[in-house]
């Protein structure tokens, strides 16, 4: 992939998320100051390599989840050791789980503001059970106003709790897009959890969940943010 093709990807993920619509050659035109030929050749191009699609003829294009890995890949390491970025919203989450009390509470109000920062599902292990908020959030989203997807979305949920304990994801962040969730593959939707240590667990899990179209950098950046915040309240680190 060239720089170009990189940066063509990264705009249309970027604008898709914003609008949920296919993204035209035109506005990625202006935008790069090419001419829309230009575009739709290198559009062409990231389609042959399976990072974007044409939902149907004549229409933009939409980012595979080959295309939203490849954006998570890229925007990783940045991210996670970000201390600059998206300060108000870092802000309002220290706030709240600092002046929460109980480690429960402290959890639950940092799951609650990930939901009205991101404005999508947010999650939480506590113990043995998964607390959860913003549901409206996410059968509120275009992509799952038909019964076949939610129903997919609810089988997720259902196993999400048991797969965590058994599963125990590694990573600091860990990211799962679309058909890379073990269990919902058909859901359609991207899974950023965090791992901390907490009073429950040595594996403690908070994140969201949301449709693959979503603002990675600014959730990867909050729920990256919400476990580091935790840990260092509940353990003083």
């Amino acid at each position: 992939m060239t720089l170009r093709q990189q940066a063509i990807l990264n705009a249309i993920i970027e604008q898709y998320a914003e609008v949920a619509s296919p993204v035209g050659s035109t506005l990625l035109a202006k935008l790069f100051k090419v001419s829309s030929a230009t575009i739709r050749a290198e559009m062409s191009e990231l389609e042959k390599q399976g990072y974007i699609y044409q939902p149907h003829t004549s229409a933009g294009r939409v980012p595979t989840d080959k295309g939203y890995r490849n954006y998570v890949n890229n925007i990783s390491e940045k991210l996670v050791n970000d201390e600059t970025s998206e300060l108000r919203s870092q802000k309002a989450l220290s706030q709240r789980v600092h002046n929460a009390g109980a480690p429960e509470r402290m959890i639950r109000n940092a799951v609650d503001t990930l939901v009205e920062l991101t404005h999508n599902l947010g999650i939480a292990t506590i113990g043995n059970q998964l607390y959860m908020s913003g549901l409206s959030n996410l059968f509120g989203q275009p992509e799952f106003m038909t019964g076949l997807q939610v129903q997919q979305v609810a089988s997720l949920l259902d196993n999400l709790e048991p797969w965590l304990r058994e599963a125990a994801p590694n990573q600091a962040l860990n990211v799962y897009i679309g058909e890379e969730n073990p269990i919902g593959r058909a859901a359609g939707c991207s899974l950023v959890i965090s791992r901390f240590s907490s009073p429950f667990s040595d594996r403690t899990y908070i994140g969201t969940l949301g449709p693959t179209r979503q603002s990675y950098r600014e959730v990867m950046i909050l729920v990256n943010r919400a476990g580091r915040e935790l840990e260092e309240v509940l353990y003083g680190k």
